[in-house]
């Protein structure tokens, strides 16, 4: 592919130092884990507000939760298959598992012991507490005990292991009570399962602002579920499954087939964790450990609660002295007409005309920013009134996530319902949304909407849409190419970027992507997108090589770049030699980065930031200076050999000179940020940024601020100026002169 070739326009810095040198590199699944670190810190730290800590420990729990079921599954596939070679830093599967698993046990002990001596203690101070079943007053215990019977025993059943009963099938991620018993006359104790189900309040309220946890609920009425059977001791435990299971897609008949095949063996998969409590009876855990072959290294006993991830639910108490204070997006100051006089309640001005969206885009772009900009007002919006708008003839889109009840779905069926040619790119391979997506394919099809499924050897990764409207002067495209998903649910709390133009281009090269959805090929040249796998990978490798002849030259050469993760060691080499030659080096990578800074004639001129805070970061912006002429993109794609190489992505440039002053300020506020920033050192640590005598700067207090207080877009920037006062251009300056 295109992607591949080596043949970039301007050559590579020339380095002294062996590029293929596993020193250079940092393990990718150990990079992932000092994320984790930056994540739990968030629990940990005693600045945040007390329900803010306590979703941090929910949020460490699915991310680690997922890290286990797919890099650490993955990891043990690779071992099973006996695979020997080694990662760019040098690694092989069998090392990285045994460090990845060294790395995560301290993480989980950590959160044990933050809940309980920090946060429970607190909590309890507050007025919420979480009690244990013996704490409760004989009331209480009577009206839960009332509780158990009525509505949770009908909805149990104890499932045993002995002779006449094999070891019953335990599903993923579910909190489990192992119950040890003897009937009357028995000389071996039987094994029972019984699970907490997942369909019933975990944290009962058994007065104002007083909770028990359902499980110990459970195992103190344990004598009404086994009568006339002793109980001898209990633990509660929790397994992990691997969810790296995968058909070849070269041999499978039928993509939906094989998803949903997929799907079903993930439920029977491998064991990769058990979680199970402290101090759990020897007899206990050699039955769970046999029977689900697991090794000692793969089991972790910690004290409970072992699932923290319902703890979401007090997150939502009415507390403001608990909670950062609440956020609700705002609406877009041009989608909602306020800059030309209108009401966006109404979509009227004084004189009784309409607001059209269309016009609005088509006069110039607009950059929309989830979750400071409302999704149902801006994306959301584009979608309906496409759907509805008698001049519109076809909508395009790409689906990658969803909500599970999306309006966006509803939108695209109203459009084929009112006669518009509807067709929708929907990725059944994202991971852990399979079934969703699966679902939405079939409602899709009833309404008689063209519905492409992915494509053989490449997932489909591109946020993006596409409106083809007849006006007076001809057809026109609308597109949306964004850094997000079209999930009206996680654009409240991750952020991510969106360019609504009516640019040509832009709308031609989108044509073209979605053909290659349904057609044979995907095009090898674009005229202003950068799309992978074709075209990406060699654009940004030109990009990065022309900063470093800048450099060369004696001219300003600068970089900064927002990223989830920078994982692609191709990249990564051409940013050492870019910053051998002098080119100032800033990434914003949120998790994965496998550079390391501050390395002596290669990296001394890079700075890795990586921001945590109350919303997670998913944008990507990519700013070139280009010799005075900065070019900037946003999009879907992260540095990452799998964005680059086989998922298809899509990459804009932003031209229009007010979006890339938001842009600049946002990034500019995102480096100067002396709360939530991190900053990476040469080993692979990161140390946070505190602030001395100097203000307090928030990224996202700071944007929130200013998008809020925005009437115009033009008063977005000067909000972003006016609660962080840029006394320098933090783009251009060098970073020697930034950390001085």
């Amino acid at each position: 592919m295109a992607g591949n070739s080596t043949d970039y326009e301007y050559a590579p810095y020339s380095v002294d130092r062996n590029l293929q040198d596993p020193d250079l590199y940092l393990n990718r699944e150990l990079s992932e884990l000092q994320f984790q670190k930056r994540v739990l810190h968030e629990a940990l730290d005693e600045r945040n507000p007390l329900l803010e800590r306590l979703r941090f420990l929910a949020i460490f729990t699915k991310n680690m939760d997922e890290f286990f079921m797919k890099r650490v599954g993955g990891l043990n596939q690779q071992v099973e298959a006996g695979v020997t070679g080694v990662t760019a830093d040098g690694m092989t599967p069998e090392g990285q598992l045994d460090a990845v698993l060294e790395e995560a046990r301290p993480l989980f002990e950590r959160q044990a012991a933050c809940y309980r001596e920090e946060i429970r203690p607190a909590l309890a101070e507050a007025g919420i507490e979480i009690v244990d079943y013996a704490d409760l007053t004989p009331e209480q215990e009577a009206a839960v005990s009332d509780h158990f019977e009525r509505d949770v025993l009908p909805t149990l059943t104890p499932l045993s292991f002995d002779p006449a009963h094999p070891f019953p099938f335990i599903s993923n991620l579910s909190l489990s009570l192992a119950v040890l018993t003897r009937r009357p006359g028995a000389d071996e104790p039987t094994f029972t399962r019984v699970k907490i189900p997942q369909n019933q309040e975990r944290l009962l309220e058994v007065a104002e602002g007083r909770y028990v946890l359902l499980e110990e609920v459970i195992r103190a009425n344990l004598g009404t579920l086994f009568p006339n059977t002793e109980v001898l001791e209990t633990a509660l435990f929790r397994l992990t499954r691997n969810a790296e299971v995968r058909r070849n897609e070269e041999v499978a008949e039928d993509l939906i087939d094989m998803i949903e095949d997929v799907i079903e063996q993930r439920r029977f998969a491998t064991v990769v964790r058990l979680d199970i409590e402290a101090g759990a009876p020897d007899r206990i855990l050699d039955v769970l450990t046999e029977q689900l072959d697991l090794a000692e290294r793969e089991v972790y006993e910690l004290p409970g609660p072992l699932d923290y991830r319902d703890f979401f639910e007090l997150t939502d108490l009415d507390r403001p002295d608990l909670s950062l204070s609440e956020w609700s997006p705002q609406p877009h100051p041009r989608l909602s007409g306020e800059e030309h006089g209108f009401d966006h309640r109404y979509d009227i001005d004084a004189t009784g005309s309409e607001f059209d969206l269309f016009s609005e885009i088509r006069r110039d772009d607009i950059l929309l920013h989830h979750p400071y900009h409302s999704f149902d007002d801006t994306v959301q919006r584009f979608l309906d009134e496409a759907a509805h708008d008698p001049d519109v003839l076809a909508i395009k889109a790409a689906i990658y996530r969803t909500a599970s009840d999306s309006q966006v779905i509803e939108s695209l069926i109203e459009a084929a319902e009112n006669g518009k040619q509807v067709a929708v790119m929907v990725e059944l391979k994202a991971r852990f949304d399979e079934q969703n997506n699966l679902e939405w394919v079939h409602r899709l099809e009833e309404h008689g909407i063209h519905v492409a499924y992915g494509t053989i050897g490449l997932k489909t990764h591109t946020k993006t849409a596409l409106v083809v409207r007849q006006e007076d002067d001809g057809v026109q495209l609308y597109s949306h190419v964004a850094t997000g998903n079209y999930h009206s649910e996680t654009a409240k709390g991750y952020v991510d970027l969106g360019l609504l133009t009516n640019d040509r281009d832009i709308g031609h090269d989108l044509v073209h992507v979605f053909n290659f959805f349904t057609g044979p090929a995907l095009d090898e040249e674009f005229r202003t997108l950068l799309i992978a796998p074709v075209t990406m990978r060699q654009q940004f490798t030109r990009f990065i090589r022309r900063e470093a002849a800048h450099a060369q030259n004696g001219d300003r050469a600068r970089i900064v770049v927002k990223m989830n993760a920078l994982e692609d060691p191709q990249i990564v080499a051409e940013l050492y030699r870019a910053s051998a030659a002098g080119v100032e080096i800033d990434l914003i990578v949120r998790d994965i980065c496998r550079l390391r800074p501050g390395i002596e004639g290669l990296s001394e001129t890079i700075t890795v930031h990586s921001v945590v805070g109350r919303f997670l970061e998913h944008s990507r912006i990519f700013y070139f200076e280009n010799g005075g002429e900065p070019e900037y993109y946003i999009g879907s794609a992260d540095w990452m050999t799998r964005n680059l190489d086989h998922r298809v992505e899509a990459v804009t440039p932003v031209e229009d000179v007010r979006l890339r002053e938001q842009l600049r300020f946002t990034l500019e506020v995102m480096l100067a940020d002396n709360r939530k920033r991190w900053v990476m050192q040469a080993d692979g640590r990161y140390e946070q940024c505190r602030p001395a005598e100097e203000p307090v700067r928030n990224t996202h207090r700071i944007l929130m601020d200013a998008v809020r207080d925005a009437k115009t877009a033009e008063d977005a920037v000067r909000g972003m100026v006016s609660a962080y006062p840029v006394e320098a251009d933090l783009l251009v300056e060098s970073r020697d002169e930034r950390t001085e």
